[in-house]
């Protein structure tokens, strides 16, 4: 019946309200007198019936006024009492006024402080039982996941009376690390130790396990992460302390775990003046500018007040997407979207001389390892003379900064990828070696969270569709960095560049991408299926290495390596061919490439780029296609 009566629309509840005041008042009044007069009733009052029938003519329109019916019964908080406090006291002083002038002289007068106090606990305790019996329904009946909360502080309890006014979780108990609080209840949950968790996943069996602690640091996380992962129980987690202050999101605004979570690196904060050098108040192009190096490059540089941003890029589409996020994101400033390709001299030159451009960043490349092992003319076309022709065009132009993103694959490299990208750096090297006016900086990273082609992406979506994941070896490892992060540094590195530079980022600890798929199994509340586990949930399937692919990633061609005023910044000492050399084998391959002749183009480029170290299935391809 209770649950039939809270179904019922607002303006019906507040009439039901009414009329429990309206019974209320007179029962508070009677009882009053009653207990004025030790219990018996006086006959002289009883001419004056009517007055404890029509209080409520007097209280209903006062506690609407005071807006005592406005409030909803599951989120009634202490401040209610005030208002009770203020109707009823009014009240009172209508109730003595009518007393008087009707010159109802039997009636006590120290009966109306009783009634006060009376019409003050039936008011008010009314709401609260009310209240109690709203929330009971809530926690006791209504379908909800139970969850526990990892981490008793202002954010899990805050937290915790969210997720209690909703309808989605139910919090059935805390974890915290701090002693001080185990055996602490709040709001009927107790606050348990870590070693307890095992045993309350036993006996709650919980949906999810809500990771309540905002502010601790990455490393930490990562710990408290891999003690939750044996648990096989989803874990989710609160937005950073920064964007619950800033009010960018709720306190209940959960997330699923980011890979980030899982890695555990702490991101140095940015030196202001390494941000604004080469983009505040000047016209900066991006290539590639759709791409997910180039689109994170631009909404950086968006943040640093450019006088102008170009967008240049190949794909219509990603040129649309990303003109309208950045429009949208800063009105105020000229965002230009600039059709075009990166092997076309003509056109950037017109675009680097039409809006004078002062800083280019060179994001543009076909980057996905096995397409442009599939693929190796149009992959040599694109990256290698496509950054000679954007260098070209800069220096006709009068940039100023011309900053490549280069990647770890261009260190020693086994695919076609990696050594486009190494002939990349070299035609910047040597061009700044020759003394151009146009300073030439080479950043190289590893892999970025979330780009497309990424293992992260894919592995998430293996999990959703119920596996297998599939790995095309179980020892590779890789570098991984977040793409804000690398964004970020790019722009400083290229601030520092004094011409002919390759600065390597650190990238932390490499990871074995075959542990990542375990953690990001069992995180999703999975189990694993192995030989210890022949009826689990995902699979981790291994394809055999692709053509070109290595098992570790490098950073550093050489051990010559300098410090730079960041840390997470090094310059690296590489050799360099003179640009005369150099561009008489540009001169040859790119004729090979003309002719489509994919062999003659191959064996070019292990000339030119000493360190390629084909793997023998993209020999053996090439010959094919040759």
């Amino acid at each position: 019946m209770f649950e039939s009566l809270l179904s019922f629309s607002r303006h019906h509840k507040m009439a039901l309200l009414m009329l429990l005041d309206a019974l209320l008042l007179p029962l508070a009044l009677v009882s009053a007198v009653l207990l004025r007069l030790g219990g018996s009733w006086d006959p002289k009052l009883t001419p004056f019936w009517w007055l404890f029938m029509v209080a409520p003519l007097w209280v209903v329109p006062i506690f609407i006024k005071l807006g005592l019916y406005r409030a909803a019964l599951k989120y009634v908080d202490d401040k209610i009492v005030l208002t009770i406090f203020s109707g009823v006291s009014l009240t009172v002083l209508v109730l003595m006024a009518v007393i008087v002038m009707a010159g109802i002289t039997p009636f006590p007068r120290t009966s109306i402080i009783i009634f006060w106090v009376f019409a003050m606990a039936y008011i008010g305790a009314s709401r609260f039982l009310l209240r109690g019996l709203v929330r009971r329904i809530d926690a006791v009946d209504a379908p909800r996941e139970p969850v526990i909360i990892y981490g008793a502080g202002h954010a899990g309890i805050q937290l915790m009376l969210a997720l209690q006014a909703g309808r989605e979780y139910r919090p059935m108990a805390f974890i915290d690390d701090q002693p001080q609080l185990w055996r602490h209840t709040f709001r009927g949950l107790a606050v348990h130790a870590p070693a307890e968790l095992a045993l309350l996943v036993q006996e709650l069996s919980p949906k999810a396990i809500l990771l309540a602690m905002p502010s601790v640091s990455r490393a930490r996380q990562r710990e408290i992460l891999q003690q939750l992962e044996r648990y096989r129980v989803p874990i989710k987690q609160l937005p950073g302390m920064a964007e619950l202050v800033s009010g960018e999101v709720r306190v209940d605004a959960l997330r699923e775990v980011e890979v980030e979570d899982l890695l555990g690196r702490e991101p140095v904060p940015p030196r202001a003046e390494l941000l604004a050098a080469n983009i505040s108040g000047k016209v900066v192009l991006v290539t590639g500018a759709g791409g997910s190096i180039g689109s994170e490059l631009c909404r950086q540089i968006l943040m640093l007040a450019p006088r102008q941003l170009l967008l240049f890029e190949q794909s219509e589409f990603a040129l649309y997407a990303i003109h309208q996020e950045l429009s949208q994101a800063a009105p105020a400033l000229i965002v230009t979207p600039l059709l075009g390709s990166v092997t076309d001299y003509e056109r950037l030159l017109s675009v680097m001389t039409c809006f004078k451009v002062n800083t280019v960043y060179h994001a543009a490349a076909y980057k996905h390892v096995p397409m442009v092992e599939h693929n190796p003319v149009a992959g040599i076309l694109n990256n290698a003379f496509g950054t000679q022709t954007c260098a070209q065009a800069a220096e006709a132009a009068g940039v100023d900064t011309f900053v490549l993103i280069s990647t770890d694959k261009a260190v020693r490299p086994t695919n076609v990828m990696g050594a486009t990208k190494r002939l990349a750096e070299l035609t910047l090297q040597a061009k700044s070696h020759a003394g151009s006016r146009t300073r030439f900086v080479m950043v190289r990273f590893g892999n970025v969270l979330g780009s497309s082609g990424s293992v992260v992406p894919l592995f998430k979506r293996q999990i959703a569709g119920g596996g297998p994941i599939t790995l095309t070896h179980p020892d590779i490892t890789r570098y991984f960095m977040t793409i804000p992060e690398a964004a970020q540094l790019v722009i400083q590195a290229g601030a520092m560049g004094e011409g002919g530079d390759v600065f390597v980022l650190d990238m932390g600890e490499p990871v074995k991408i075959i542990d990542l798929a375990r953690r990001m199994v069992h995180l999703s509340g999975l189990e694993l299926k192995d030989e210890a586990h022949p009826h689990g949930d995902i699979e981790i399937r291994c394809t055999g290495l692709r053509p070109g692919e290595k098992l570790y990633e490098e950073l550093l061609i050489g051990d010559n390596t300098l410090p730079t005023h960041h840390p997470r910044i090094l310059r690296a000492e590489e050799h360099l061919l003179p640009e005369a050399e150099l561009q008489a084998h540009m001169s040859k391959l790119k004729r090979a490439c003309d002719e489509l002749d994919a062999e003659t183009a191959f064996s070019l480029m292990q000339q030119v780029v000493a360190e390629f170290n084909a793997a023998p299935k993209t020999v053996d391809w090439v010959a094919q296609q040759g």
